[in-house]
């Protein structure tokens, strides 16, 4: 039978790269007992309030069609929410969308086709190139240097672009390095993407999610940027709500106009009542990012420490996020080999930096989201790994 080229173009890049994080779930399903630091998760629950404005709404008949664009509750809540940011937005600047993944590939869709480029920050999200991919486009990734600190860098930007280059994809607070984008950084990308003509489509989803010292910015709050700026972000990460998949895209009224139908023919609207839950997140302000935002800086700064002096594993300090790199290159194995034997041999899962692009392939990303107990003892099972294996190649050698 024949299918869609789509199908080919994604076929390498779907589930493929949680392979080490579904074995470790099909591991503790017969049984075994494994610390799983793989996905980001929030180890928190939702606020209670939401949860019965969640349910409130339902019993109240919130539960028929919406349209295309968002219910007017979270529409209003929205433009509350980004004319903190950017005095001018209304509801015409934003889209309603089940999640950041789903606002991310319309978006994206609304942006690129066959024969386009899109830049993006290498370390990236496991997800981006199969967005970038789905619309026909190709990735034209950009490294992003440890010795930077993660971050994207203007010159490094304009040597990358290409004449088929048409969209920056930017991430900040970033997956997996946790850097943080200062305003100076972003003005001097957004200066780039002017001269080249570029859309810039920045992923938010951890804006709230910042450990200390810089303050978050976006290319959203520049006006110079602001025809070529879309925002993707929900309330997953911000208010430990990821299985409620609500979020929003925000940017230039033209562009929302544009790419309404596009959202209207994959989706119709989002569930009412959970608009009306993301509201009220959006409409007060509810400690969960609070919490979750210290219990991952303490927990980052505990990994850091299980590797102090060490030789063997290097850790990648976070500015924000729920994840940390560790650079497990000195143990003679890339990511993904250490991350199989860490998961068979120690029982620890965790993610491998092969999924996070060419530049992570040394690195493993570990999620930030257990109690610090578990934590410190997953890292003494690292450490005790490298070990082994540095030992082993000395006795071979």
């Amino acid at each position: 039978m024949r299918y869609a080229s789509i199908t080919d173009r994604l076929a390498h890049l779907g589930s493929g790269r949680w392979a080490v994080h579904l074995a470790a779930r099909r591991m503790k399903a017969a049984g075994e007992e494994i610390i799983e630091l793989t996905i980001g998760e929030p180890d928190v629950a939702p606020d209670k309030a939401l949860l019965d404005e969640a349910a409130r709404a339902m019993y109240a008949g919130r539960t028929r069609y919406s349209n295309g664009r968002g219910e007017p509750s979270i529409l209003e809540a929205l433009v509350r929410k980004y004319s903190k940011r950017r005095p001018d937005v209304t509801e015409k600047n934003f889209l309603c969308f089940p999640g950041t993944q789903t606002a991310l590939y319309s978006v994206m869709t609304g942006l690129a086709e066959a024969g386009d480029g899109v830049l993006v920050g290498d370390p990236l999200y496991a997800t981006y190139e199969g967005v970038i991919a789905s619309t026909g486009a190709h990735m034209i990734p950009v490294p992003l240097r440890p010795e930077k600190k993660f971050h994207l860098q203007a010159e490094d930007l304009k040597r990358a672009i290409t004449p088929e280059a048409r969209v920056l994809l930017l991430n900040t607070p970033h997956n997996p390095t946790g850097a943080v984008l200062t305003a100076a950084e972003i003005a001097a990308i957004g200066d780039v993407c002017r001269r080249h003509d570029l859309w810039i489509v920045c992923d938010e989803v951890y804006e709230q999610l910042i450990f200390e010292g810089t303050p978050f910015a976006s290319p959203f709050d520049i006006p110079e940027l602001a025809e070529r700026t879309i925002v993707v972000s929900s309330i997953s990460k911000s208010h430990a709500a990821p299985g409620f998949r609500s979020g929003w895209a925000a940017g230039p009224e033209e562009f929302c106009e544009k790419l309404l139908p596009v959202s209207e023919t994959m989706l119709f609207g989002v569930q009412p009542f959970i608009s009306d839950m993301t509201a009220m997140a959006l409409s007060q302000h509810f400690e969960t990012a609070d919490v979750m935002r210290e219990n991952y800086r303490r927990r980052a700064e505990i990994v850091e420490k299980a590797f102090a002096g060490s030789n063997l594993i290097k850790p990648m300090p976070p500015e924000g996020g729920m994840f940390v790199l560790l650079d497990v290159t000195a143990t003679g194995l890339n990511g993904e080999e250490f991350a199989w034997e860490l998961l068979h041999q120690e029982k620890v899962a965790v993610m491998p930096g092969t999924s996070f692009g060419d530049q992570a392939a040394g690195f493993l990303r570990v999620s930030l989201t257990v109690p610090e107990d578990v934590l410190a003892v997953a890292m003494g099972r690292v450490g005790e790994l490298a070990g082994r294996l540095v030992s082993a190649e000395e006795k071979r050698a």
